[in-house]
């Protein structure tokens, strides 16, 4: 079988749709006026990915806040609580944005959800055991809504686990050793699928992508990849085109894959395509790259994907790019070279 690639997720959002997100926020246009500009870049966004020949393809996150707020939100805007109201926070789940009909859908993980709870303290009528038991239900129904609707691979997002390893002084849970267990709260959910399921359930990683930016490149791979493997999932979605040693990479993924991860066999993803960066790959630069990985992981447990979402957040500028409009113009030539590139080192390795 050739080598299979897959896209993670989000796509610049066109300025108008950025300016009508602020315009809406402000009170400035109604929601509907508002949905049509969604519903134009998510034409725009389906459309063009399908010409990019890629397998499986998004609306790349058009109607969403961001990877990682839209479970907070009522579609639109922060939904603000006090201490005492976190459970309804899981009540929001029937009334998020609706999800689109396109075969791929991002989700975000339940251990970074499960940084809203207080850190070192306990609600009085709300324990965090009581928390993280209703925060898996709502996180295996986001799954579960998302192929009901008709995706047929859904990704989990666990930027989380890399900066989980930094000591950051901005985020006060990072340099407590929560990265196990994240991966404990993850399998929660995961453990819950059927291997025949669980072969279409992803888990991606990166140090982060929000407006041209990183926050925890200077995690050294080898403390996350031993861990993140241990993930019942059937695919992982892993950031390698913007690290210096790739090779290195290459093999700590091939040391830790598994072949039977609870009966399902394990398949890397692994990243040949920068979205911080406006350079365009080549179909010959991302092939290199597939061949050299080849060296240290099966074949049969090889895949392509971009180092991480092109835009995770609704309003973002792309400053590396000069523009949100170029860099979605950038994003569709990138998917284009990744999967020329896949098809190139197929053929190089027989498959």
């Amino acid at each position: 079988m050739p080598i299979p690639t897959e896209v993670v997720g989000s796509l610049p959002r066109p300025s108008d749709l950025q300016s009508a997100f602020a315009k809406y926020d402000q009170g400035n246009i109604t929601f509907e006026e508002l949905q049509a500009h969604q519903d134009k870049a998510c034409e725009d966004s389906i459309r063009r990915m399908e010409a990019t020949g890629e397998s499986v393809v998004t609306d790349g996150e058009q109607r969403a806040s961001s990877f990682a707020t839209y479970p907070l939100t009522d579609g639109f805007g922060l939904v603000r609580l006090a201490e005492p109201d976190w459970q309804k926070v899981l009540q929001q789940t029937d009334r998020w944005a609706p999800y689109p009909t396109d075969p791929i859908m991002a989700v975000i993980a339940p251990s970074m959800l499960s940084l809203l709870y207080p850190l070192d303290s306990n609600l009085s009528d709300y324990s965090r055991e009581q928390f993280l038991s209703d925060l898996c239900d709502e996180c295996e129904k986001d799954i579960r809504q998302a192929f009901a609707a008709g995706a047929v691979r859904v990704s989990i997002d666990f930027t989380e686990g890399r900066l989980a390893l930094k000591n950051d002084p901005r985020n006060s849970w990072t340099g407590r050793n929560m990265l196990q267990s994240f991966i404990d709260l993850n399998n929660r959910v995961i453990d819950r699928f059927t291997p025949e399921e669980r072969m279409n359930i992803g888990v991606h990683t990166c140090p982060g992508g929000d407006c041209d930016s990183v926050h925890s490149f200077d995690v050294p791979y080898g403390s996350l990849l031993p861990s993140l493997f241990k993930m019942n999932a059937g695919y992982f979605l892993i950031q390698c085109a913007s690290e210096a040693d790739k090779e290195g990479i290459y093999r700590l993924v091939g040391e830790n894959i598994r072949q039977d991860a609870n009966g399902v066999k394990q398949v890397a993803f692994i990243g040949v395509i920068n979205p911080l960066n406006p350079r365009v790959e080549t179909p010959e630069e991302v092939a290199s790259d597939l061949v050299t990985a080849s060296q240290y992981i099966p074949v049969d447990q090889l895949g392509a994907t971009d180092d991480c979402g092109f835009s995770p957040f609704s309003i973002d500028v792309k400053p590396k790019h000069g523009s949100p409009d170029f860099a979605r113009e950038v994003a569709f030539l990138k998917i284009t070279a990744r999967v020329q590139g896949a098809k190139l080192a197929s053929e190089r390795l027989g498959i």
